[in-house]
């Protein structure tokens, strides 16, 4: 993807599912979580063995079902299990699936793509953000 259009996700997204949260805070989620939170997006941590517990004040989810409607799906997964999320954030309606740093699943991509979605892989939208000096909250 361009600069543009990283830009243009990170701008125009308002509600995000992170998909693997974790109230860990040497956890990579658990530390984007947060940032995504303090630029003024609205969150929702999705982790099954959390639900009903909260991270960064937003309480958890169980299954990605049970959150929308959905702008992104930030997806913190192993690569061979990011295709069964992106399918389900197809069939929500969310509008962009990110994977995060090490995720890759091209086939997943294409079908994202193919369904309308913008699809991000293997990259941070905190690292984006800081390397396109984005504004300190969303509008």
């Amino acid at each position: 993807m361009t600069d543009d259009e990283i830009r243009d996700i990170l701008l125009t997204t308002r509600r995000i599912a992170v998909v693997g949260a974790s109230e860990k805070p040497e956890r990579p989620s658990f530390g984007v979580a947060g940032f995504l939170v303090s630029r003024g997006y609205e969150v929702t941590p999705v982790n099954p063995g959390l639900a009903g517990k909260a991270i960064h004040g937003r309480p958890v989810a169980a299954r990605l079902e049970e959150v929308g409607p959905l702008d992104m799906v930030d997806v913190f997964r192993r690569s061979e299990d990011a295709g069964a999320v992106v399918e389900e954030a197809i069939r929500l309606g969310a509008r962009t699936v990110w994977l995060q740093l090490g995720v890759r699943d091209d086939a997943a991509g294409e079908r994202a793509r193919a369904a309308g979605l913008r699809f991000v892989q293997d990259r941070c939208p905190v690292i984006e953000w800081r390397r396109l000096g984005l504004p300190d909250h969303i509008a």
